[in-house]
């Protein structure tokens, strides 16, 4: 399983910076660009989990939410990325060889879209006026 730690970590600290940002900066705009961030993280999660479906979009549930519905957003994408790989089942040699090469190109996959995660959650943090990358409020 692909280890997702650096993007928990990452959207923990902006879910929790975004907790804590004062009423006059989340209607400034740090509670859309948190909202926009969480949505396109469940949409890649989504997406991962049922490729066959449409995703759903995160609903505005208001700017004091927003920092949940981030948190949520990517832990369900921290989660389908470590699960992309899967596990291969019993079978022949040339049916294991298969689904070793089909493994390994899943989680190779999954590394791109947890580098392209990761480079999201900095971004939008930075929208935010922060970084992801240090401790959040003397953390």
């Amino acid at each position: 399983m692909l280890d997702t730690t650096a993007l928990i970590n990452a959207v923990d600290r902006l879910a929790d910076r975004l907790r804590a940002t004062p009423q006059s900066a989340l209607l400034k705009g740090a509670a859309a660009e948190g909202l926009a961030l969480a949505r396109e993280l469940a949409r890649r999660a989504q997406l991962l989990e049922c490729p066959g479906r449409a995703p759903y979009e995160v609903p505005e549930g208001g700017i004091f939410s927003v920092g949940d519905q981030l948190a949520v957003a990517g832990h369900d994408l921290a989660e389908a990325l470590a699960s992309h790989g899967g596990s291969g089942a019993e079978g022949g040699a040339q049916a294991r060889r298969t689904r070793q090469a089909e493994q390994m190109q899943q989680t190779q996959q999954a590394e791109q879209g947890l580098a392209e995660a990761l480079a999201l959650v900095e971004e939008g943090t930075r929208r935010c006026g922060g970084s992801a990358v240090g401790p959040v409020g003397g953390r």
